[in-house]
């Protein structure tokens, strides 16, 4: 008898173990559920923004702060989303690590996260980064930068709409100065050691849209060791280009515009600007061009 009720009773106590597990994991299934459904309502949704833009290359190679001398450097940044424009960016690079200060164009964000939206919902908040205002009023937010030419998550708090909206952001290499780079490999034009005369030269445009193209192989002049490129546009609406600080006009009037500009290095991509007016307003396009030193040859006379 006293056997038949110890079995009694732990055959019980198993089946109330066994509810009490079944409430728990009811309970656990329903905080988890109430979780996905804060986060969820806090993180717009892809019907809820603009569509974004692709802004990371097949061909990028993260650069990080190992690779940049220490200094301030404006920057371009590109963004996935339109609706968060950045106008103005400022670099800063001490012992390897990198921070940047970027300027929006709007004020319609309160708090900026440097991650996914549902990284943000879950984060606390301290780890938020809140705004200032520059003396003309626009609003300012200093990050972190873990690399350059590399997408970065950062999630945007709407002002408005009381979530956190998804961006990528990269921080573009080929904005900073020439001598900004530790590790750029590039061939100097006085390593070539090439008489002065005429050549031509394979060149390979990157950046922008990438709907338009320049002509290669381009022609390629030197004279006393100073390498200059006839770059022909694959389009007439180009009204000038940047290379270093120095501007460069078309050096014809109709057809498709063609610039000579000096060329600073070769096997890397060099970075330049060309202004185009195809737009309803001029716009500065970051670009970069490389030029193959081992394509180079004789033009004949």
């Amino acid at each position: 008898m006293r056997k038949k009720r110890e079995l009694f009773f732990g055959i019980a106590a198993a089946m109330v173990f066994a509810a009490s597990m079944s409430v728990y994991a009811e309970q656990e299934e329903e905080t988890q559920g109430d979780t996905q459904m804060q986060t969820e309502s806090l993180v717009a949704s892809a019907d809820e923004m603009a569509a974004p833009v692709d802004v990371v290359e097949a061909d990028m190679e993260a650069v990080y702060g190992d690779e940049v001398k220490d200094g301030v450097y404006t920057i371009d940044v590109s963004s996935s989303s339109s609706m968060f424009k950045i106008t103005d960016c400022s670099l800063t690079v001490d012992e390897e690590e990198m921070t940047a200060v970027i300027t929006l164009g709007g004020d319609g964000y309160l708090k900026l996260f440097m991650g996914t939206g549902e990284e943000a919902v879950k984060a606390s908040e301290d780890e938020y980064i809140t705004f200032t205002e520059n003396e003309e009023g626009f609003q300012t937010y200093e990050v972190p930068v873990e690399a350059l030419d590399m997408g970065i998550d950062c999630a945007a708090w709407s002002k408005r709409k009381e979530k956190w909206y998804d961006r990528v952001l990269v921080f573009e290499a080929s904005s900073l100065p020439q001598d900004a780079l530790l590790h750029t490999e590039m061939t100097q034009p006085e390593d070539l050691a090439l008489e002065d005369g005429s050549y031509t030269i394979e060149v390979v445009l990157e950046g922008g849209s990438g709907r338009t193209a320049v002509q290669s192989p381009a022609v390629l002049t030197v004279e006393d060791g100073v390498l200059t490129a006839e770059i022909v546009w694959g389009s007439p609406y180009y009204d000038y280009m940047i290379v270093g600080e120095e501007k460069y006009l078309p050096v014809n009037t109709e057809g498709d515009a063609v610039f000579e500009i000096p060329v600073t290095g070769l096997d890397y991509k060099m970075p330049v600007t060309a202004d185009t007016i195809a737009m309803s307003q001029p716009h500065e396009i970051d670009y970069t061009l490389y030029f193959d030193s081992v394509s180079i040859t004789a033009l004949d006379e």
